[in-house]
């Protein structure tokens, strides 16, 4: 039986069922990554690299920023790799969950709001009550999207590397259960406008 089908299932979204990612995963993560092309193109102007798998499996925000747990889910149907997601609880203040990567399919786009209101409803059960991500400018599709899911901009940075490409990353929050966007900006100071 394939490594990931051992994994508990964390929640269901449908037809998919979502676990936390292994170290058996990278292999499958990095087919992924390669069946996604767009969206490297985009955010570094290239393809995905042959260690993005590993890369993202292994990376984490710097050792002196205040973090709680990093989340590593995969989205299966039928043994299919279809999305993933890469979290971090309790990122600079508790409460406060950062969405490092949240990616669909290609070929899933179409379900990607569903999945991502089913993990939010999972964030939100394991204690998250502000959320926070970056989006690259010109990523038109990520940035409409996160828009339809609630998130509103605080501010932008220049100089965002991915690859050999420099980007301006458009920072965006949502608070949860009545809070607000202020109550973020107050957790997380780096966060506010310039």
């Amino acid at each position: 039986m394939p490594e990931a089908l051992r994994a508990a299932t964390l929640f269901t979204s449908g037809e998919y069922r979502a676990y936390e990612l292994a170290e058996d995963d990278v292999p499958r993560m990095q087919r992924f990554f390669d069946a996604s092309p767009s969206y490297f193109r985009i955010v570094s102007g290239a393809t995905a690299p042959p260690t993005e798998g590993r890369d993202e499996f292994d990376s984490l925000p710097p050792a002196d920023w205040p973090q709680g747990r990093k989340w590593m889910i995969g989205f299966d149907a039928d043994s299919e790799l279809v999305a993933l997601a890469t979290l971090i609880a309790d990122l600079f203040a508790p409460g406060v969950w950062h969405v490092g990567l949240f990616m669909v399919a290609e070929s899933r786009w179409g379900d990607g709001g569903r999945i991502y209101r089913d993990l939010e409803a999972w964030m939100r059960a394991q204690g998250a009550r502000w959320l926070r991500l970056g989006v690259i400018l010109g990523n038109h599709r990520a940035e409409r999207f996160w828009r339809r899911e609630g998130y509103v901009e605080t501010r932008r940075r220049t100089g965002f590397r991915v690859g050999a490409q420099d980007n301006v990353l458009i920072v965006m929050g949502k608070p949860l259960d009545g809070g607000s966007i202020e109550e973020l900006l107050s957790r997380v100071p780096r966060d506010r406008p310039d």
